[in-house]
């Protein structure tokens, strides 16, 4: 592994560990917070804090010079506002359903979501080692989202975390085709495109708006746990590409049951432990499958 790839695994990682704050203090916030406008003001924080960012560095002289987005890059640009206003509404309602150390741990299916999509769609290829940790995440996905054993009923809320991380699967990919681009360009387009999109979906459904100082406190979540955390994300793309990005990104979840078990201590059932372990057997596979992409 080279020094450029050394960077990107540190990017990838940073970004996991700050997006995992997003589960247990947004399961928080979902008690003041409709689950739609929740999301609406987790991408707009996200949108406004890094276009703030990117003023003051630019005043400060230290801006980047970065290619800018062109009209060749529309569709995916489009089709990752449009799932990044699918994905966060998924999740909230499914917090609001189900735990959120669950929630956190199902966060990991995003590694099968994005390595078959990259596979089936963009031509990455997958090494024998992801497709174990495919086949691991995918069967601790399952157990997670079984809501009792003895009668095999799903869990409605483990199925819209799920249903989330196949929108950030497709997102991912999307977010891979702009990655050569102004990365605090493509997360700011991001945060307002589908925090606008968000509140206009929460209108139409009739939810209210939140008091200030629980927007300002999903703005601040937004701007640390998507608005940094996406901007990491796309730096580690550049180098590792999608599916080994989404792979490292996967302590993620780890990160976030933990921190929800602090916050909402509990004692979880047998199976979560289960899963947990399958979980950590998958991500290292896939952790450890770091050669260069071909």
């Amino acid at each position: 592994m080279n020094g450029k790839q050394r960077k990107a695994v540190f990017f990838a990682v940073l970004a996991a560990a700050l997006y995992a704050l997003n589960s247990p203090f947004s399961k928080l916030l979902l008690k003041d917070v409709a689950p739609t406008m929740m999301a609406a003001f987790l991408y707009l924080g996200a949108g406004s804090g890094i276009w703030l960012v990117g003023r003051l560095r630019r005043f400060s002289g230290k801006q980047k010079t970065e290619k800018p987005l062109t009209r060749k890059e529309l569709p995916f640009t489009v089709g990752m506002v449009l799932l990044d206003i699918a994905a966060p509404v998924l999740l909230m309602f499914g917090l609001k359903l189900t735990t959120a150390e669950n929630a956190a741990l199902l966060n990991n299916f995003e590694i099968v979501a994005t390595s078959l999509i990259a596979m089936c769609f963009f031509g990455e290829k997958i090494s024998r080692k992801l497709w174990i940790a495919v086949g691991l995440v995918s069967l601790s996905s399952a157990i997670l989202t079984f809501e009792n054993a003895n009668s095999f009923s799903f869990s409605p809320g483990s199925v819209l975390v799920l249903s989330a991380c196949v929108c950030w699967g497709f997102e991912n990919n999307c977010t891979r085709m702009l990655s050569s681009k102004d990365p605090m360009e493509t997360v700011v387009i991001k945060g307002f495109g589908s925090g606008l999109g968000a509140v206009l979906l929460a209108l139409c459904l009739g939810e209210n708006f939140p008091g200030w100082r629980h927007v300002a406190a999903a703005m601040l979540l937004g701007f640390v746990a998507y608005g940094l955390s996406i901007y990491f994300y796309i730096m580690a793309q550049r180098e590792l590409g999608a599916a080994k990005t989404s792979a490292y990104y996967a302590v993620a979840p780890f990160i976030g049951a933990g921190l929800s078990l602090l916050i909402f201590p509990r004692v979880p059932p047998i199976t979560f432990f289960v899963a947990l372990a399958l979980m950590a057997a998958g991500t290292y596979l896939a952790s450890a499958d770091t050669k260069p992409e071909e």
